[in-house]
């Protein structure tokens, strides 16, 4: 039975680095599901509450951190509030587009798309603010991907 356990309990943890490339994914969750798991298979009572506190904490700044890093990547290349929906719908609708490298062409069409349709910005500009959301998206990737390390590590600390 230990083995299932953490089985699904891993496989959850694999599903929500997925979700870090794949957004539709919500990867937070599966971090959830995968402590959801061990409390269903052995004891919620070894998480203590303050482990559940910081999760949620965590979880907090993984949303943060997703919309802050595609704002400041599109604002600081000059961006404007189409240029992030575009971006957003594109991280969106990239994967499933454009199979492989959607999830990168996605953000950044979008941009595009979306500085060229609403602002009529010249194509330099839609380009700079297409680029800027990449970079954003990227950054948050990282910073999520660092943001889940540091919760499933606190997770293992806990329950060894």
């Amino acid at each position: 039975m230990a083995i299932i356990a953490w089985t699904l309990i891993i496989l959850s943890f694999i599903v929500a680095f997925v979700g870090l490339v794949y957004p539709v994914i919500p990867a937070s969750l599966f971090v959830f599901l995968g402590f959801i798991l061990y409390g269903l298979f052995y004891s919620f009572a070894e998480l203590p509450w303050w482990f559940w506190l910081a999760e949620i904490l965590f979880v907090i700044l993984l949303f943060g951190a997703d919309f802050l890093a595609n704002a400041v990547g599109v604002k600081k290349y000059g961006g404007t509030k189409a240029g992030m929906w575009g971006s957003t719908i594109g991280i969106l609708v990239g994967p499933f587009v454009i199979p492989v490298f959607g999830i990168l062409a996605g953000p950044f069409i979008g941009a595009v798309l979306g500085e060229l349709l609403v602002n009529r910005k010249g194509l330099r500009q839609a380009l700079r603010s297409g680029l800027g959301s990449l970079i954003g998206f990227l950054t948050s990737v990282g910073v999520k991907g660092a943001i889940q390390i540091i919760m499933i590590l606190l997770f293992v600390i806990v329950v060894s």
